[in-house]
């Protein structure tokens, strides 16, 4: 090993074992999880700067550091499908007046659509705005190798229709599903787990004394499941601390600064569309400042880790403890959230790249026809869209073919396409979160509570 790698390792060390020192002093985890994102940054940026005339440390430096953030990162996947699982299940048969079940579903879905379009409309203006193009950005090996097998990636997507992709979201193979194999198998988890709850209701209609025992058990795997979660969490800031420091240290600057136009618009699309979400949860009563404090933790480890279905645990156990939201409802709107309607990534990105390219097909951006077209195909497409990594590439693969428009400029944004999606990741998140929260103001507290006290007494 490289004494300059060894160095930085035992650096990297040394700076766990800051956060680490940390946990015992009082600090709440929100302080710990900035603290380790501003550590990486900070590590991030002195790496590049040191390694210039001896650049092969650096992958060599994040061949070993990275062992941290995907452990991490593995570890909140393989608790996403139980968490779900569980607590849907537990959801359902604690509610005993099934039209809840119903009413929780349309408004969160309803929401997420909702603030997609939202956010379509608001990467159009930013575009126009900013008088974004396709034309003029350079194509090198990378992107022509990139351009190649999206195109494959296009055709295979092109033989799916509508009712196909929704087809899809139904369970196959509860136990493939479980493993996540399909890009839907958060939305079939959920509906066999629905389903299952059902079928609970109804054997306990049918035989009490089992109905009972079947309550008791899923009480105690929700409980095991939760603990697990919390256990998994206090990782959070380490997890954080490795997953930036690679992204700070491997992002080139060369790269960054020739597309500096359209990583300045779409962040700004972005911030824009958090302002959105605090304004709609201002409508509702729920002071912006407030809860954009306490979500911090959850958003920043979405940007770190760029998977809203990793941050599926972080996002129900923020919304239950520290929002204040129902546990039927955190559950519904973390799991649908991941794959129906992300607010950047199937919203704000697909539309900036459809007015961005539009212009070279002689189509102009701005007529009203191809705007309302453009927001309905988007709202359309934003579901069964994947909550990892590359899901904005996937929902650009829907939207751009569905206009007539090509499909290149997905490639040509390769060099960035990681940087700008973490902040898409963290504005999926959270569109999750404020979705879940205006349906917790939304409905009527009491009656979900009452349902599921009634669950709970039979």
């Amino acid at each position: 090993m490289n004494l300059m790698v060894l160095i930085n390792l035992l650096i990297f060390a040394a700076l766990i074992y800051v956060l680490a020192g940390m946990t015992g002093k009082g600090f709440t985890l929100s302080q710990r999880v900035f603290t380790g994102l501003m550590l990486g940054v900070g590590f991030g940026i002195l790496l590049q700067l040191f390694s210039q005339s001896n650049p092969e440390v650096i992958p060599e430096t994040l061949e070993w550091s990275n062992v941290v953030g995907t452990a991490y990162v593995s570890l909140l996947r393989v608790i996403v499908m139980p968490l779900i699982l569980v607590s849907i299940l537990a959801a359902v048969i604690k509610l005993n007046d099934l039209a809840n079940l119903g009413k929780i579903s349309i408004s969160v879905i309803g929401l997420l659509l909702l603030t997609t379009m939202i956010a379509a409309i608001v990467g159009i203006t930013i575009s126009l705005l900013f008088g974004l193009s396709a034309e003029g950005f350079t194509q090198g090996a990378r992107e022509l190798a990139r351009e190649e097998v999206l195109l494959n990636r296009q055709a295979g997507l092109s033989v799916m229709s509508f009712p196909d992709l929704v087809s899809s979201f139904l369970p196959q193979n509860i136990f493939s599903d479980l493993a996540g194999l399909r890009e839907t198998s958060v939305i079939a988890v959920v509906i066999f787990a629905i389903i299952l709850g059902i079928a609970g209701l109804q054997m306990t209609k049918d035989d009490a004394e089992k109905g009972a025992t079947f309550r008791h058990f899923i009480d105690v795997s929700q409980s095991l499941v939760l603990k697990l979660v919390r256990l998994v969490i206090g990782f959070t800031p380490y997890g954080v601390l490795a997953l930036i420091f690679n992204v700070a240290a491997s992002s080139e600057l060369a790269d960054i600064l020739d597309l500096l136009s359209f990583i300045v618009a779409s962040y700004f699309a972005i911030l824009v569309m958090f302002g959105i979400h605090g304004f709609l949860l201002f409508l509702f009563k729920v002071n912006p400042i407030d809860y954009f404090k306490k979500v911090g933790p959850v958003l920043a480890f979405a940007f770190t880790s760029r998977s809203s279905m990793a941050t599926i645990p972080l996002n129900v156990e923020m919304q239950v403890n520290e929002l204040g939201n129902s546990p039927v409802i955190a559950n519904f709107s973390a799991s649908f959230g991941s794959t129906i309607g992300q607010n950047g990534c199937a919203g704000i990105y697909p539309a900036m790249l459809a007015v961005m390219t539009a212009p070279s097909m002689g189509i102009d951006p701005t007529s009203i026809s191809f705007l309302v077209t453009l927001i309905a195909i988007v709202t359309i497409s934003s579901l069964g869209v994947a909550g990892v990594g590359g899901g904005a590439t996937f929902a650009a693969l829907m939207v751009l073919p569905a206009l007539g428009l090509p499909v290149v400029l997905v490639a040509l944004l390769i060099s960035i396409e990681p940087l700008i999606d973490m902040a898409r990741t963290a504005l999926n998140v959270s569109g999750a979160m404020t979705a879940g929260t205006i349906t917790s103001r939304l409905l009527e507290p009491k009656e979900i509570k009452q349902s599921e006290e009634a669950g709970v007494s039979k």
